[in-house]
């Protein structure tokens, strides 16, 4: 972090890293006043902090209950999911735009090198994100990728807390098919492969 970052900057970050290591739970509440207790911080700088995350969907303030971590109900994930399949989708539509449905080594290994992290890391979530946000990002649609990078910490912190329940390896298989039905398929591809995904996350709620 920059030597310039405010207190504000510093303590949404410690607050971040908080929440994605799963040491603050989902619906843990967030009280400024304790903050300010706990990080010498005045609590308008904590106030601003906790509104940059809610800003990000790591922290939700409500009326009369005030700042919690985000847990998510089903119809928040398909809400989620929805949004990434509407903004993968396109970014692959682009990316056959130009390479039909045989990719270049350039954009196909870094998408192969994500998947098998996802199997090798303790913590596959990250190896996942970086995976969807490679193929996005391949699209060349800065505002594609703008828009699809705001949903990151969102699906860290939901995979996070599932961490318990899903399989690195089998993750690794179903992104390595995923690649090849992907160039082959285009858009019906990411919607089978979110639409199954969407399905496994609910049933792991269950």
């Amino acid at each position: 972090m920059s030597a310039r970052a405010t207190g504000a900057d510093r303590l949404a970050a410690e607050l971040r890293q908080r929440v994605l290591s799963g040491d603050l739970e989902p619906g843990a509440p967030l009280r400024e006043e304790a903050l300010a207790d706990e990080y010498a911080l005045s609590r308008h700088t904590v106030r601003r902090a906790l509104e940059r995350l809610v800003a990000e969907r790591l922290l939700v303030s409500e009326a009369y209950r005030g700042v919690r971590v985000t847990s998510f109900s089903d119809a928040d994930i398909l809400a989620l999911q929805q949004l990434r399949a509407a903004l993968e989708s396109e970014a692959v539509r682009l990316i056959r735009a130009d390479h039909g449905d045989s990719w270049p080594a350039e954009l196909v290994t870094p998408l192969l090198d994500a998947a098998d992290r996802m199997a090798a890391d303790a913590s596959p979530e990250h190896a996942h994100s970086a995976f969807h946000r490679a193929l996005v990002a391949a699209a060349g649609s800065p505002r594609i990728t703008e828009a699809y990078e705001r949903l990151d910490t969102e699906m860290l912190l939901f995979l996070r807390q599932l961490r318990s329940a899903y399989d690195g390896a089998q993750l690794c298989t179903e992104h390595r098919d995923y690649v090849a039905d992907v160039q082959r398929r285009g858009e019906d591809a990411v919607r089978r492969h979110l639409a199954d995904s969407t399905a496994m996350l609910l049933s792991l709620r269950t």
